[in-house]
């Protein structure tokens, strides 16, 4: 059994996609958040699952909250932390601390845009798909090693709200997947690649076939 810590700022709506997916040999150790009144808070405590939060605004520096925030998350002992809608820029030395077990999803197709108001920059860019991926999470904000990626068309008349909502309805069906594979061993790091066990070298690691 492994043990699971999600780290979210909001509702944590990918946090319930996991939770809800019942992943085979992992257990939801803990959900964490750095704001007090999250609702995704709310919603595992009221599952039985242990809750805290660590107010950043306590904090006088980046370094401060994320020595506080990883003594934290290793009281629970994970194998693997999620971050699930967790609005922070991690320090240099957080990251290192979980590298190569430390999750995140970003909502586009990096390396393209970035930081945020993703779907807007997609808009702006005339691109005709965009979607959602899934990687290890390092030092250089968006740019870790790819574990999955899920695509969805731009359409002409999508506004920054209803590609988000087509986005995010692939990342509830991604995200859960990348972790179950983490949790039954079958990624890899090589360099800034991610192998998956079984993986044909043909297969593309695409969540939804475009329309």
């Amino acid at each position: 059994m492994k043990n699971l810590v999600i780290l979210i700022s909001g509702r944590g709506s990918n946090m319930q996609a996991i939770v809800d997916a019942q992943i085979p040999g992992a257990r939801i150790a803990a959900v964490i958040s750095n704001r007090p009144d999250a609702a995704g808070l709310a919603w595992a405590a009221e599952r039985g699952i242990a809750t805290a939060a660590l107010d950043h605004k306590q904090y006088s520096s980046r370094e401060a909250f994320d020595a506080a925030l990883a003594e934290l998350i290793d009281g629970y002992a994970p194998d693997l932390v999620v971050l699930a809608g967790f609005m922070r820029i991690l320090t240099p030395g957080f990251t290192a601390h979980y590298e190569g077990r430390m999750l995140n999803i970003h909502p586009s197709l990096l390396p393209a845009f970035p930081g945020l108001h993703t779907h807007q920059q997609a808009i702006n860019a005339g691109c005709r798909i965009a979607g959602c991926t899934v990687h290890f999470v390092t030092a250089e904000l968006d740019h870790g090693p790819i574990v999955a990626q899920g695509a969805v068309p731009v359409y002409h008349d999508d506004n920054e709200t209803t590609l988000a909502a087509r986005v995010l309805e692939q990342e509830h069906r991604l995200y859960p997947q990348a972790v179950a594979q983490f949790v039954a061993g079958r990624l890899r790091l090589d360099g800034l690649r991610v192998l998956v066990a079984d993986e044909t070298p043909t297969s593309a690691r695409l969540a939804v076939p475009l329309d």
